[in-house]
């Protein structure tokens, strides 16, 4: 798709529109601005909690291999506070 600005400045303004996505992505490219959000968790020990999660999903899998309702939801909730604590602590 690559035209010569003679081909650009000869097309009708219906032609030259340019779907946002294409845009969006044509300008960071000329500024060099990255495309994604990388998101930082700040104020917190990542590694410490996500060590947590995963014992407590280990835990998960003991409770559903005995098929005990009570220890699942124990630790499927634990696992939900783990992880709701990661992403308050995103920026």
């Amino acid at each position: 798709m690559a035209h010569t600005f003679p081909e650009l400045k000869k097309k009708p303004l219906a032609e030259l529109r340019v779907n946002k996505d294409h845009l969006l992505a044509a300008i960071c490219k000329a500024l060099n601005i990255d495309m994604h959000v990388h998101h930082e968790v700040k104020g917190v020990d990542k590694t410490a909690i996500k060590t947590k999660i995963r014992e407590w999903q280990k835990k998960r899998d003991e409770a559903l291999a005995a098929k005990d309702r009570a220890k699942l939801k124990v630790a499927l909730n634990h696992i939900h506070h783990f992880k709701h604590e990661l992403r308050k602590a995103m920026v």
